[in-house]
């Protein structure tokens, strides 16, 4: 069976001894206009975005962030990494005012992770879903003060494979789509956000944010990326984030027969434009370690302690940009 997004559980629960890496719930941190990766220093930045991780986020974030933050909403406690996507809205088709989806946690929820608060659900696998492959291709961990996007909202054509839609209708998650459902989901939105696996081995950040890790990646889901290039020869771990945006309470208002009603909060119209963002903070070497661990999944890799959710879930900040960004809202916040 091929490991992907879609039918996820089976395969992991279907294939004994799995040996795949990371996969772990965040609860929401923050949702706010912040961006100390794209637009670092400013605010409020340009959009609104979904923020899970560490409490040491805010707007202009350099060095060990790991050595600042003093809780994470990760179940993975050692885990003060920050994760954020653009948030999703809801246009209504009649008066267009503008209303925040909410977000539900990822499921299944497994190995103890039940309990989590919006969120999503990271990634951090070293070949695939059922294989770690380290006596062939040894994973290294990100180094402080890495950190890097995937996808643009600003594109215009279709994603590259790894950024990927899907619409829920009870157990089933439906087929990957390169962009937004065309008819209501009886169960919401899924999104999926793969990030390169390619370090050029020298810049922890490039002008563009990308062009210091390569996309080797060349199929959906989670499957291995082809070897790495020359250019960007070490190889990290697949980072990869999954979301469940709740879309139901907007299906009633949903016109038969009219255009997805759904926008990214820099309006973006078209699903072309979904993108995210990953700043590395792991404490020490833990991420190392459980790079380094075989056959392990869900428990941390054997060496990385996991926190309750319901601790994870007191992680928080203070809220940075003084607007309102959900209810019903005549215009996006910063458009």
């Amino acid at each position: 069976m091929k490991p992907t997004s879609r039918n996820f559980a089976l395969a992991a629960l279907a294939v004994p001894g799995v040996q795949a890496g990371l996969r772990f719930p965040c609860s929401t941190l923050t949702i706010q206009r912040l961006d100390p990766v794209v637009q670092p220093g400013v605010v409020p930045a340009a959009h609104v975005h979904h923020i899970v991780g560490g409490n040491a986020f805010n707007a202009t974030m350099e060095g060990d962030v790991g050595e600042r933050a003093s809780c994470t909403t990760c179940q993975m406690s050692e885990d003060f990494s920050n994760y954020w996507t653009a948030h999703l809205y809801f246009k209504h088709p009649t008066n267009g005012s503008y209303h925040r989806v909410p977000v539900l946690p990822v499921q299944p929820l497994l190995g103890g992770s039940q309990g989590a608060q919006g969120g999503l659900t990271v990634y951090y696998t070293q070949f695939d879903l059922s294989r770690d492959n380290l006596k062939q291709q040894p994973v290294k961990a990100f180094q402080p003060g890495f950190r890097m996007t995937v996808g643009s909202p600003t594109a215009t054509s279709k994603p590259h494979v790894g950024l990927r839609y899907q619409c829920l209708s009870g157990q089933s998650r439906g087929r990957e789509m390169p962009d937004f459902p065309d008819k209501p989901c009886s169960g919401g939105i899924f999104t999926t956000h793969h990030f390169p696996a390619c370090w050029d081995g020298k810049n922890l950040d490039s002008p563009d944010h990308q062009s210091h890790m390569y996309n080797s990646i060349s199929t959906d889901g989670f499957m291995n990326a082809p070897k790495c290039p020359s250019s960007h020869p070490v190889r990290m771990p697949q980072v990869a984030y999954e979301t469940v945006w709740d879309t139901t309470k907007f299906n009633s208002m949903w016109p038969s027969g009219a255009p997805n009603p759904f926008v990214w909060s820099f309006e973006g119209t078209s699903g072309y434009g979904t993108h995210a963002d990953y700043m590395f903070g792991w404490k020490g070497d833990s991420l190392q370690r459980a790079m380094d661990k075989s056959e392990c999944f869900y428990d941390g890799c054997g060496s990385i302690k996991k926190q309750a959710m319901a601790v994870a879930n007191q992680c928080a900040i203070k809220e940075t940009v003084k607007e309102q960004t959900d209810g019903w809202l005549v215009k996006l916040p910063g458009m």
